[in-house]
């Protein structure tokens, strides 16, 4: 397992952001939001910028965290979103085909291999009916995905209607796609009140082709989870890395700070990022 971060989670300015993992030998780049845009938003003046910035620092770009499927169903457009799209345009059902398009053009030309995406804005509880759409939806970006060469990462997002790990796998079982499988993000399934490890772990583990890193934990009478320092949380980050690597998992382990305990972005990253560090030298 390797160490990569969503670089504005440190700074929206790509060379700074990169300058801070260089300091921790951390070589993978995850790109959501570069300089004033996210990736979505982005055109082909801004990749040759941020690739002349990788490449000096010597990075790599393991993946886009693109906001593909942040809409609502049809019949449910409210007053906004339902959670953060971190400066994307917002953007309706129709329209998402097209980012999805631009998006495989960024991966392809950063040679990253993995498209982060969601399963719609959560606008009331997971019914069945919800699910077979969600399914049926991912038909479409499935061929485009085995097409093109590239994997769609489905992110369980507690903002969206696959919050869990139980959930994710789920649909992605039936969505039955080598080009399609799972971000794990254990913070996420922590906030929508699954235990992350073992039980959402044990339930997505087949379709684990990603995995953010991020940490939470509920205060003593406290009315909701908040999130910590990676390591210092309610989370078993202790008991999932060392089930990744007993699984063979040789992918990337991705910093998605979210934490902003520390004063700034910066400082709160590094909090979090040192914290993972160690528990992988454990």
């Amino acid at each position: 397992m390797q160490v990569a971060v969503i670089t504005d989670e440190i700074d929206a300015d790509l060379g700074h952001a990169l300058d801070v993992m260089a300091e921790y030998g951390v070589t993978g780049a995850e790109l959501r939001q570069v300089w004033d845009k996210n990736i979505a938003d982005t055109n082909e003046d801004d990749w040759v910028r941020a690739k002349s910035l990788l490449d000096r620092h010597g990075m790599r770009v393991v993946g886009l965290a693109t906001p593909f499927f942040k809409c609502d169903l049809p019949g449910e457009d409210s007053d906004g979103p339902a959670g953060p799209l971190h400066s994307a345009t917002a953007r309706g059902l129709g329209d998402q085909i097209a980012l999805l398009e631009h998006c495989v053009a960024a991966a392809k030309f950063f040679g990253a291999p993995l498209i982060r995406v969601f399963s719609f804005w959560k606008r009331g509880p997971l019914t069945p009916e919800i699910e077979e759409y969600i399914v049926d939806a991912f038909a479409e970006p499935a061929a485009i995905a085995e097409r093109e060469g590239v994997t769609l990462v489905l992110e369980n997002e507690h903002a969206c209607y696959l919050g869990t790990g139980a959930q994710t796998a789920r649909v992605l079982e039936q969505v039955a796609s080598p080009a399609v499988r799972a971000v794990w993000d254990p913070g996420n399934a922590f906030m929508d009140g699954e235990v992350p490890f073992p039980t959402g772990y044990e339930a997505i583990k087949n379709f684990v082709a990603h995995v953010h890193v991020k940490d939470a934990a509920v205060a003593p009478g406290a009315p909701a989870p908040a999130w910590t320092v990676v390591g210092e949380g309610d989370i078993d980050w202790k008991g999932q890395i060392a089930a990744l690597r007993a699984d063979g998992y040789s992918g990337w382990l991705s910093l998605e700070t979210h934490y902003n305990g520390k004063g700034t972005k910066e400082a709160s990253s590094r909090a979090c990022l040192e914290g993972l560090l160690r528990l992988l030298a454990e």
